[in-house]
């Protein structure tokens, strides 16, 4: 009760969550496993205690490993002609599992400004910190190529404006003239699946607020730390 008088001066929206309950999550991948893969672990072993109801993927490439975990698997195809109904169908999936939040673990589709706009502040992504720099193909080819000295990853909320959403994490690695091109995706990759697993973390601990077109964020609560920083 003494919350909600200091909520209405600020104009606040207030909720209670009980911490024993995990969130429900739905994982979203294309062709690019890494990030999926790391999650699957990080979950596995209790580092991120988040309740996935499935895993959504326009490809069947990690079928497998998601079937070997327990895990639903929905095979969801996307074409230019039939997104309107892969995307009901993959609304339909959120709304009968009661999911919470949507992870876009490398799902290389985007997504119609009205799931956008359903979803708002509940769907997460991952993409290297080169953009606007190096957009298109290969874009870690492109950094080599310039000789880009750090490498990022940022995790934001998703928006209807491509990859210009609300940030909520981010990450660099520095990157030497002796690496290669190959090192510069293998880099990637790691600070990717890293930054990633922390901004998930953040959310489903409930300590991202969003304001504006940007996030508060509050660090971790003692005992949180070691595993939300495990990578």
């Amino acid at each position: 009760m003494g919350l909600k008088p200091v909520a209405e001066t600020f104009e606040m929206e207030t909720t209670l969550h009980d911490q024993s309950e995990r969130m429900k999550v739905l994982l979203m991948v294309s062709r690019f496993g890494h990030c999926l893969n790391d999650l699957l672990y990080r979950w596995w072993i209790g580092a991120l205690p988040i309740d996935i109801i499935a895993v959504v993927s326009n490809h069947f490439d990690y079928q497998k490993v998601v079937v070997n975990h327990d895990i639903p698997f929905h095979h969801i195809p996307v074409t230019k002609e039939n997104k309107p109904q892969a995307e009901a169908r993959i609304m339909d999936l959120v709304e009968s599992s009661g999911t919470e939040l949507i992870v876009l673990a490398r799902y290389m589709q985007v997504l119609s400004d009205r799931m956008c706009q359903k979803m708002s502040g509940k769907i997460i992504n991952i993409h290297h910190s080169f953009l606007p720099s190096f957009k298109g193909a290969n874009p870690y080819k492109q950094a080599y190529q310039r000789g880009v000295k750090l490498i990022g990853a940022t995790a934001h909320c998703v928006t209807a404006d491509l990859d210009e959403g609300p940030i909520i994490e981010q990450d660099t690695v520095r990157i030497t003239h002796a690496q290669s091109a190959e090192d510069y995706v293998s880099l990637g990759r790691d600070v990717e699946a890293q930054v990633l697993a922390r901004a998930i973390h953040a959310h489903i601990h409930r300590r991202v607020f969003l304001n504006g077109a940007r996030t508060v964020v509050f660090p971790p609560s003692p005992g949180s730390f070691a595993s939300e920083r495990m990578g």
